[in-house]
């Protein structure tokens, strides 16, 4: 298990830089500058514009700043943002976490929906069957944006239920005590969180439906169910446990999709994580703060897929064997 995990950590850290290259090279293949775009008034003079380049070290050769910047990062800086006036590592720090609960929410309740759903499509063939695999299918036919847009509309304009944008009410969360400012990011979080989850739920069903009906015409399970094993126990105990193995291959899948889908529901709903900070850094030429953030979400990814090759040699014993 040790040379396992050395090894995937080796690969994780080489995806990490091959991504890193490539979003460096990337963006300064791009016309403009973070200087540019942060004093682009025309009455700004020439000599300032300079000076401000050669302090950030944009007038430096591309190969220069590449190695200059792949030493930071691998001590840990990833570069002053000059839009924000701070590091990089500062302004992550406070998106980062937004975006792991964003995500964290979502996740857990997409696999929680979608499995269950998978279940019960597999244990109840027929009409339920049928209509709950047109929803789902519905619903993983819908872009993010779309469904971030409606569910916006309908609970949030028309009935009211929840807040349009941000976090916490910035007026009164500071007042609030802790469990009312855990509700009031609950609150904030529903309708985000909502959204990435239902796609997510979608597949997971769809996967789980499968599984489950694969291993259903095992022997394990005709024999367990010839000893008298209630249906239930058939189920709960053999059926699904052997069907997980799928779904704990979809988690490693499902991380990249929920990062490339916050970035439009971050964006939607003000939502200030990695996302909303990814997409405002574009627009500014943020090149640190672009790539810091690319670096980060996939170190994200390689995490991910590393929680499920774990996953998937607990749950089976032939894995840990090999």
């Amino acid at each position: 298990m040790a040379r396992f995990l050395a090894r995937r950590l080796a690969q994780g850290v080489v995806i990490v830089w091959l991504v890193a290259t490539a979003t460096f090279a990337l963006l300064h293949l791009a016309p403009g500058d973070p200087v540019s775009a942060s004093l682009d008034n025309p009455l700004t003079p020439p000599e300032v514009r300079a000076h401000w380049r050669h302090t950030y070290g944009l007038d430096r050769p591309l190969g220069v700043q590449y190695v200059r910047y792949l030493a930071g990062v691998a001590h840990g800086d990833f570069g002053f943002s000059v839009p924000h006036r701070e590091s990089v590592a500062a302004v992550l720090a406070e998106a980062v976490p937004n975006t792991l609960l964003l995500m964290g929410a979502a996740l857990f309740a997409a696999f929680a929906v979608g499995m269950a759903i998978g279940i019960a499509q597999a244990r109840r063939r027929g009409a339920l069957d049928r209509g709950l695999g047109f929803a789902t299918l519905l619903v993983y036919s819908v872009p993010e944006f779309w469904l971030a847009l409606m569910m916006m509309l309908v609970f949030a304009y028309r009935l009211r239920l929840f807040p349009v944008t941000g976090m916490f009410d910035p007026v009164m969360h500071p007042y609030f005590g802790f469990w009312g400012r855990l509700r009031d990011v609950g609150w904030h979080l529903a309708l985000p969180a909502t959204t990435l989850a239902l796609l997510g739920a979608a597949v997971v069903a769809r996967f789980q439906r499968a599984a489950m009906l694969d291993v259903a015409h095992q022997d394990f399970i005709r024999t367990a169910r010839a000893k008298g094993v209630p249906e239930r126990g058939i189920v709960l105990r053999h059926q699904w446990r052997n069907a997980l193995l799928p779904v704990i291959t979809l988690l490693g899948l499902a991380l990249p999709a929920l990062l490339g889908g916050a970035v439009f529901v971050e964006k939607i709903f003000a939502w200030p994580g990695m996302g909303l900070l990814t997409v405002d850094a574009i627009g500014t030429r943020d090149y640190p703060l672009v790539t810091g953030s690319v670096i980060v979400g996939s170190a994200l990814v390689v995490a991910g897929s590393l929680l499920a090759d774990l996953l998937y040699a607990a749950a089976d014993p032939r894995m840990r064997e090999s």
